[in-house]
Parts: structure tokens; C-alpha cells; sequence
């Protein structure tokens, strides 16, 4: 069996990075699955729901802003999978059997896990697990920031998810950086410059 890794929240200047780990069945629907990023909301909301009801296992890690900030994205990333790995392992310790379980991870490193990884750059688009990981993660880290919308209105978090919009670029310099803010990531101004 196979347990995709994915990663959202990569490019964002504000809010966490947020990674999933998900074992599907092999009849799942091939049809409900694609790249998060090429699919409407619509359909990562009806593939979330399809992942959540049939996958055999899953789990959700996050890594803050803060620590984007103190240990770099790239190592964020992989702190969040290593972490979707303990919460899948929680939620499902029946599938955990090493001789009979890898991980294939999208991009081109893969954390420290205790089952063979494998790290495979665009997975998310032609592994099902992965691509089931992908929308897991996405669909978990958009709704976390809508609900920083409501604590941080002035940023607009809600529309852009803390991707680096003008809005969201705008609303930095207007009102400073909020609490979720990346601050190790430059924000430019309306002529170019950095803050």
C-alpha cells in the first residue's frame, strides 16, 4: 500500500503551511481525484468529503508561521508531514504494518518517516494517494484561514488565503503584519520595494 504526502501553503506570505498523509482503498474513485490546484472549490470540497468517508487511513499535520519563520519553508514542510504521519498513525494504527506500507512524497524531499519514502516531484498529479493528500491538505488550510478572516478581517484572508495577492500585499503595508504573518518573507510595495 501506499501513503501519499502533500503539502499547502508553500507560497503564502501569511498563515501555516499544512501537510496530509492519506491511504486510500484500492477502489476508490479514480474520477474524484486530481491536483488540489486544478480543481474547483466545488470539487475539492465533494473530493474531501469522498477522502475523509473512504480513505482507509489519514492524518493532518501543520507548522506555524513562527516556525516557518524560525526554520525555513522547506523544513516546515516536511516538519508538517512528519507530523501527518503521527496524526494518521493516532487515527489508524491497524494500517501500519512496515513490510507491507512506503510513502510517496510530492516534491523533491521527504521527511524522516519510520516506512521507506519516496520523493517524487509532480506525484501530486499521477499518484492517487498523493493527489488525495493534496486535496486534504488544501481543503484543511483554506478553511483555517477563513477562520482567521474573522479574527483578521482587514487582511482579507478569506479571498486570498494569505497567497500574495496586491489585496493581500496592500493590507500588509496599510495595516502592518498581522500575528500570521511570515515575516521572513518579503512583502513588495506598490513600487516594487521591500518591507
Amino acid at each position: 500500500m501506499i501513503c501519499g504526502f502533500d503539502e499547502a501553503g508553500r507560497g503564502p506570505l501569511a498563515g501555516p503551511v499544512c501537510a496530509a498523509a492519506v491511504i486510500l482503498p484500492p477502489d476508490f474513485p479514480p474520477g474524484l481525484l486530481d491536483d488540489s490546484k486544478k480543481l474547483s472549490p466545488k470539487k475539492r470540497e465533494a473530493a474531501r468529503l469522498a477522502i475523509l468517508e473512504r480513505a482507509l487511513a489519514w492524518g493532518v499535520g501543520w507548522a506555524s508561521a513562527a516556525e516557518i519563520d524560525r526554520i525555513n519553508i522547506m523544513r516546515s514542510s516536511l516538519a508538517a508531514m512528519a507530523r501527518a504521519w503521527e496524526d494518521l498513525v493516532l487515527r489508524s494504527p491497524r494500517f501500519l504494518a512496515p513490510s507491507a506500507l512506503r510513502a510517496v512524497v510530492d516534491g523533491l524531499y521527504a521527511p524522516e518517516l519510520p516506512i521507506p519514502a519516496e520523493a517524487l516531484v509532480k506525484a501530486d498529479a499521477s499518484v492517487p494517494a498523493v493527489m488525495a493528500a493534496s486535496i486534504l491538505a488544501k481543503t484543511q488550510r483554506d478553511r483555517v484561514m477563513e477562520l482567521y478572516d474573522a479574527v483578521y478581517p482587514e487582511y482579507g484572508y478569506g479571498a486570498h488565503k494569505g497567497y500574495p495577492t496586491s489585496a493581500h500585499r496592500e493590507a500588509v503595508l496599510r495595516c502592518g503584519p498581522s500575528p500570521i504573518q511570515r515575516l521572513s518573507f518579503a512583502v513588495k510595495g506598490p513600487a516594487g520595494g521591500l518591507s
